[in-house]
């Protein structure tokens, strides 16, 4: 773990936001091989490049979470609609387009947690993106 990042999750309350952190930075770190880093608040591991039918186009992070004081979020940038099954096996959870929200990993079933996180890895890392989150299927 770099330094910056380190220093980030150190200031992160409350306690279990920090301890749920590391716990997803070591799984991240894991799934995809590479060193996290920070993008603004948000910690990401890897990267993967989008285009927009309107043209637009970019990078971000291709496995991402960032703890924020109400829950953990953890970043689904395929669409959180990708992963309808396993999300109901998950444990208690609060989702929005492309975001997952968790209050306690003590909580959830990590198995499920971290097949979630490497398919949507896989998938953003295979090539260019060409849809949004909530356009996922």
């Amino acid at each position: 773990m770099t330094t910056e990042v380190d220093e980030f999750i150190s200031a992160v309350t409350p306690a279990v936001r920090q301890r749920d952190a590391r716990s997803l930075l070591d799984m991240m770190a894991r799934i995809t091989g590479e060193q996290p880093r920070l993008w603004g608040t948000i910690v990401g591991f890897g990267s993967y490049h989008y285009k927009y039918d309107s043209g637009r186009e970019g990078a971000s992070a291709a496995a991402a979470c960032a703890p924020r004081n109400a829950a953990m979020s953890v970043y689904l940038n395929d669409g959180i609609n990708r992963h309808e099954d396993a999300l109901a096996r998950l444990g208690p959870h609060r989702a929005g387009v492309g975001c997952l929200y968790l209050k306690n990993l003590d909580d959830v079933d990590l198995a499920v947690l971290e097949q979630i996180v490497t398919h949507s890895y896989a998938t953003l890392t295979a090539g260019t993106v060409g849809s949004r989150a909530r356009d996922g299927e």
